[in-house]
């Protein structure tokens, strides 16, 4: 059972959050519609991120259907009844598809979310048209960042206290946040703080999960995006990605690891340049 349909601020045109009922767990979901015959793109956000932070891409995203929900504990979305792991939340938003009218869609995780779209690539293969990742890793398997830098993203409080996230943005996510300090607060402004068995439940979620052992079975089409100065995800792990995924393209961005939240419009051109090739 959904509720109604709202509109979403004015200043990002047709996007429309609803409440979804999926099989018992309410979700809150961000709807865009794009131009006739396009596959919609289905986001996965990093983790604490509410939706509203992917406004700006999404409206980047000019003839692209999208989809983006925040998973349950998160953003409008209340907790779970149960835990989740990557293969309980890809089937969650596959029945969230199903619900929607789609039966097939494009692929696309940020950071934590990257993870998500892997799993859901491999788990269902014949949904998942095409993929994109962006700023993410394999999993445990990852090469990690700077201790100090990943125990910054580790603590709820980045988005809970808006001061403590502009103390340490250019530290945590480097590129753009270190040339310009008020990049963040418009950042900041979107936020939607989440709790903290919610974010807890993200970073358990992942604890012992890989994407290595099928990353070689993929068989869409994936483009894989990285900032070269991304303090969390250092570039390697796109590398590992790249050599481990068949028909998978690296582009290098220069630029640390939120650039899809910095410079949407450019994000979005080379993602949407992607969804339209010629698929076989």
């Amino acid at each position: 059972m959904r509720a109604k349909e709202k509109r979403a601020a004015d200043s990002y045109g047709d996007i429309t959050t609803q409440v979804i009922d999926v099989k018992g767990q309410k979700l809150y979901v961000a709807t865009k519609p794009g131009k006739p015959g396009r596959v919609p793109l289905l986001m996965f956000n990093g983790i604490g991120a509410n939706l509203e932070l992917g406004f700006p891409f999404l409206e980047a995203l000019k003839d692209t259907p999208t989809i983006l929900f925040d998973v349950p504990g998160v953003g409008g979305s209340p907790m779970p009844n149960l835990p989740y792991r990557p293969a309980s939340l890809a089937r969650m938003a596959k029945n969230l598809l199903e619900i929607l009218g789609h039966d097939q869609v494009d692929i696309s995780g940020v950071s934590w979310g990257g993870g998500l779209a892997q799993q859901f690539a491999h788990q269902y293969p014949r949904i998942c048209r095409k993929l994109v990742l962006v700023a993410t890793s394999s999993g445990w398997t990852m090469v990690p960042g700077k201790p100090n830098v990943l125990s910054k993203m580790a603590s709820i409080k980045r988005y809970t206290d808006k001061g403590y996230m502009k103390s340490i943005a250019a530290e945590i996510y480097g590129g753009d946040f270190r040339r310009d300090d008020t990049l963040i607060g418009a950042h900041a402004s979107g936020m939607r703080p989440s709790s903290n068995a919610g974010y807890m439940l993200q970073l358990l979620a992942m604890t012992g999960w890989t994407s290595v052992p099928f990353l070689w079975r993929l068989k869409q089409p994936t483009l894989i995006m990285s900032g070269l100065d991304d303090p969390l995800i250092p570039v390697a792990n796109a590398k590992l990605l790249h050599r481990l995924i068949p028909k998978s393209r690296l582009e290098l961005i220069d630029n640390g690891h939120l650039f899809v939240v910095t410079r949407p419009q450019e994000t979005a051109d080379m993602v949407d340049g992607f969804l339209l090739e010629p698929h076989d």
